[in-house]
């Protein structure tokens, strides 16, 4: 580089700063001294290295993991040309685009980000998804702060992008030394980052950065890494270039107190423009070969645990659509993932035990298209549910696949049992909760989740259950099938449950309580219409579920009968489980047939007796 061109990104470097400064003023919030002590960084890669051409498969990629520091990336995007100088100004105000911390419907942001240690995961998946699955040379540069390397999912990503040789990826690692409250753990020491991170098979640049000569350097070093990802390591200067607030505690998170002060120190307001480099080389992304749709089939009576089904369908829907991954946790023969693995190899990504990066891997994969499952026991998927929260912020498309659920798994005891997974993902924005109670349902709900948009989360079971619905039976995300028809009380059931309820049913038919039996293996969305009308015409409602009673089954079905006069018993499980059987586990809890038999018994209106 010559000596116009360092003197231009230093300009540029400080023009950044002073619209970082004047964004977070306008807002009176935001993060300005973060993003000040990356601006260099951001200044040398958008003038020079970073190839965006908008609709171009081939475009790189560049994902503020460090969020909050959103002020440096609208400034970023405003030197660009994408914005306006006017734009960047409503900064953080209603009807804005420019949100707080960075969400999608921002030109060049792929993620929502801001949960500090989500952007890498998600940045590694989507290197993964370009070498492996894309086949195309974009490059993904991650921006972080130092701070967030004290969260764990980052060293997951730091260990799978180093084992898979991720030389599409870098990541920009901003030493500022504080961090909200003080100083970081490690402070300046670029050599204890970098031994960390070389540990996992990096390459790893320590520099300067403010000097865009070394972060020009460093950015040209890992574009030539073909086998190794890169992190350059950068010592920074929190609130860089204002004395007021340069390298002091106390400033995070806050405007500057005197912004016209600070823009002066800066050399005043620029208006300088980049012309953002194209990709070198463009072309369509690669796909995958398609056939027709044949899911299995089970006969019924056969008994077939629900998670053998998925695994069996979703070998089908992979064979019948090429856009079609499978992400597993190290428990593809327990969650039956396998079956994919051995059809096709070539979209099967092992992620071993990390579920955080499992499931950021994931949303980096349908950024560029990609229909993503990723299954794990259900109660594992609790280690990633503020990923699956950023991904519904972000609005992804991922399905996710939870076995092993509820008391009914047996004798691994407690710490295996998936009991509060319905209520977490019912909780999630806009998302799809399904719980199927036979192989052939579960088969046709799998080949659904396939175009289902947002998170959608399929709940299976461990042991074989009873098939009840032939082949070729139809479902629909947000309905429900009547089983049996009475006049006494209405069973509401999912998954394992549905069986009790119908063993259940039946011995009270012996005693002249008739009983309707629901499977709502739609969770979320309910069949609320229907359940209204069902319940209304018993006036007894009774829910049973393989669950805790918080957030699950029962909860939705009360909040659709809100209105309704109908009565409701929920049934749940409510002592914490210990090792025991399936059949001993079921008898412990309410949800056994027995159990649910004498409780209706118990609890439905006598009727009334006249004397003579």
């Amino acid at each position: 580089m010559d000596e116009p061109d360092i003197r231009f990104l230093c300009e540029l470097g400080a023009q950044l700063r002073v619209d970082s400064v004047r964004a977070a003023a306008a807002a009176g919030s935001g993060h300005p001294t973060s993003s000040m002590s990356a601006s260099d960084l951001m200044a040398v890669l958008l003038a020079r290295h970073l190839r965006i051409n908008p609709g171009d498969p081939a475009s790189d990629h560049l994902i503020f993991s460090k969020g909050h520091a959103s002020p440096l990336l609208y400034s970023m995007l405003k030197a660009a040309g994408v914005i306006s100088d006017q734009e960047l100004l409503t900064f953080r105000k209603e009807g804005s685009i420019l949100e707080g911390h960075p969400t999608p419907q921002v030109p060049w942001v792929d993620v929502a980000t801001g949960s500090l240690g989500f952007g890498l995961p998600v940045g590694a998946g989507l290197a993964l998804t370009g070498r492996k699955l894309d086949r195309l040379p974009y490059r993904v540069w991650v921006l972080c702060g130092d701070s967030e390397l004290a969260e764990g999912s980052v060293w997951e990503s730091f260990e799978m992008a180093g084992a898979e040789g991720l030389g599409n990826l870098t990541v920009l690692v901003d030493v500022n030394r504080l961090g909200q409250r003080g100083p970081t753990r490690h402070g300046w020491d670029l050599g204890a980052y970098a031994r960390r991170i070389g540990a996992f098979g990096w390459h790893t640049v320590e520099i300067d950065g403010h000097d865009p000569a070394q972060i020009d350097y460093a950015m040209t070093d890992a574009m030539n890494s073909r086998r190794r990802p890169t992190a350059i390591i950068a010592h920074t200067v929190k609130g860089y270039g204002v004395a007021e607030v340069e390298d002091r505690e106390g400033h995070h998170g806050k405007p500057l107190p005197d912004a016209e002060s600070a823009i002066k120190q800066l050399g005043g307001v620029r208006d300088l423009r980049v012309q953002v480099n194209r990709p070198t080389e463009s072309r369509q992304p690669y796909r995958f070969q398609e056939g027709p749709l044949e899911l299995p089939t089970y006969e019924v009576g056969a008994s077939v645990a629900t998670r053998t089904a998925f695994g069996d369908a979703l070998a089908a829907v992979g064979t019948a659509r090429g856009d079609v991954v499978t992400l597993d946790g190290e428990v593809g023969d327990s969650t039956k993932t396998e079956a994919f693995a051995k059809a096709h190899p070539e979209r099967f990504f092992e992620f071993f035990i990390a579920e955080q990066q499992m499931v950021a891997a994931a949303v980096g994969m349908q950024i560029t298209g990609w229909r993503p499952f990723a299954a794990t026991f259900a109660a594992f998927l609790t280690r990633a549910y503020d990923f699956v929260r950023m991904a519904a912020i972000s609005g992804a498309s991922i399905r996710l696949v939870g076995s092993h659920a509820g008391v009914s798994i047996g004798e691994d005891g407690p710490s295996q049992m998936g009991l509060e997974d319905l209520a977490m993902f019912r909780a999630v924005h806009d998302s799809t909760v399904l719980y199927p109670c036979d192989a052939n349902q579960t088969a046709a709900l799998t080949a659904l989740m396939a175009d289902r948009p947002g998170i959608t989360y399929l709940r299976t079971t461990r042991g074989g259950t009873p098939v009840i619905y032939p082949p070729g039976e139809r479902f629909e995300v947000g309905g429900c099938k009547v089983l049996r028809r009475g006049d006494d009380v209405t069973i509401v059931a999912a998954g394992i449950t549905v069986h009790e309820a119908l063993l259940a049913a039946e011995s009270l038919a012996a005693e002249g309580v008739n009983a309707t039996v629901v499977d709502a293996y739609s969770i979320k969305p309910l069949a609320a219409e229907e359940l209204r009308s069902l319940a209304t015409a018993t006036g007894y409602v009774v829910t049973v579920e393989d669950h805790w009673p918080q957030g699950g089954l029962g909860d939705a079905v009360l909040e659709a009968l809100a209105e309704t006069p109908v009565r409701v018993t929920k049934l749940a499980v409510t002592q914490m489980p210990h090792s025991a059987t399936p059949t001993q586990q079921l008898h412990q809890t309410p949800l056994s047939a027995p159990t649910l038999h004498a409780v209706i018994l118990q609890q439905l209106p006598k009727p009334s007796s006249s004397r003579s």
